[in-house]
């Protein structure tokens, strides 16, 4: 099972041939929704399916349900210590936890800035260059949850005050109503109909025939769109234009790693398919020509790999090496959700940003009460 988007399906669909044309072994591939990928119980799909595209931040959830396999097996020490060593910023230690690896990235995205070569002359560098499109009427930013959740953690990791990853606040008062109020103001400059759109939505609106949106600043990056001929225009891809004093840092690292069910009754020969469609020679290659985001570093430095995708992996991989791993334990996922719905019944209710901040902070504490 993996997500409904040429992304995350068309590469593993490509790579399962080659693997059949290797072993003589079928892999047939499922799709789901981004909202299902973003909030659908694993457990339920590892009851369903051998193999699992997953979202890191779900590892302290199936670590508890005991639904996947670990994939750090006795023998292969050399292989994963390759997948280690290839992992792009945080992406292949994301998905270890309680001491096991329970995934292996095989796409990976963070928060980047996308922009149109043919509108601008470059990217905006700073949130203040940025502004100055959005009170043009040029930006639109995913605000449909969960992504109002992760652009107030690139915020406040771009502002130096990354949010919590264990027990307690999320973030403080001050930092956290800094990053809500220049969200409020973003917010009040793009599209009402933002609240509505996710990543996918924003980017196919910029890329339509027509289209005058120049920028979107904050949004997980989709090297499709930056592929002549996906559709009518080109979206380039940037590092995020810069709020804080230390660079393009603290964004919100995405992306997706492939996991094998416990329940599988071809659990050795899933784990062989991890192993290899996650490797440095598969991601550079056939992974990345069928159209996948890959999340090993092999295929990001490839030159070929870049030039095919408007130097897509070059120019966004310093965002991506400082990236911000999102909180993992087994409560999170319900965070995500609550978080986000809080933070956009603030912006839309024009609520006081410390009421906004100590609810968040009230969420995120009861999440790890499960």
């Amino acid at each position: 099972m993996t997500w409904s988007h040429p992304r995350g399906y068309d590469p593993m669909v490509a790579c399962s041939k080659l693997w059949h044309g290797k072993t003589g072994i079928t892999i047939e591939w499922d799709k789901r929704s981004l909202q299902d990928f973003e909030s659908f119980s694993v457990e339920e799909l590892a009851r369903a399916y051998d193999l699992i595209v997953i979202d890191h931040p779900h590892v302290g959830q199936i670590t508890a349900e005991n639904c996947l396999a670990p994939l750090d097996i006795a023998g292969r020490e050399a292989e994963r210590e390759s997948l280690r060593k290839g992992s792009v910023g945080r992406s292949y230690p994301s998905y270890d936890w309680q001491g096991h690896q329970w995934a292996f990235p095989i796409d990976t995205a963070t928060q980047v800035c996308a922009w149109r070569p043919d509108l601008l002359e470059q990217a905006p560098e700073t949130w203040a260059d940025m502004l100055a499109l959005a009170r043009d009427g040029r930006v639109l930013l995913p605000l449909r949850p969960p992504h109002t959740l992760m652009t107030f953690y690139t915020l406040s990791g771009n502002l130096g005050s990354p949010c919590a990853t264990e027990p307690g606040d999320l973030i403080d008062g001050e930092n956290g109503i800094r990053a809500f109020e220049m969200m409020c103001e973003i917010a009040h400059l793009v599209d009402p109909g933002c609240f509505d759109m996710d990543p996918i939505a924003v980017l196919e609106k910029m890329a339509e025939a027509g289209s005058k949106v120049a920028c979107a600043p904050l949004i997980y990056g989709y090297v499709n769109y930056a592929i002549k001929g996906f559709r009518p225009n080109i979206i380039a891809f940037a590092d995020i234009p810069v709020a804080g004093s230390s660079g393009p840092i603290g964004s919100a690292l995405g992306g997706t790693g492939i996991a094998v069910s416990a329940f599988s009754a071809n659990r050795r020969a899933a784990i062989d398919f991890a192993y290899w469609i996650a490797s440095g020679d598969v991601q550079r290659s056939s992974y990345a020509q069928a159209g996948g985001q890959p999340g090993h570093a092999d295929a990001w430095e490839d030159i070929a790999v870049n030039a095919a995708t408007s130097n897509f992996y070059m120019a966004t991989r310093k965002t991506l090496e400082t990236a911000w791993v999102r909180p993992r334990h087994d409560g999170y996922m319900a965070f995500q959700q609550s978080g986000s719905d809080r933070i956009n019944a603030g912006l839309q209710g024009s609520h006081e940003a410390a009421r906004v901040i100590h609810d968040l902070n009230r969420l995120f504490r009861d999440s790890f009460l499960r």
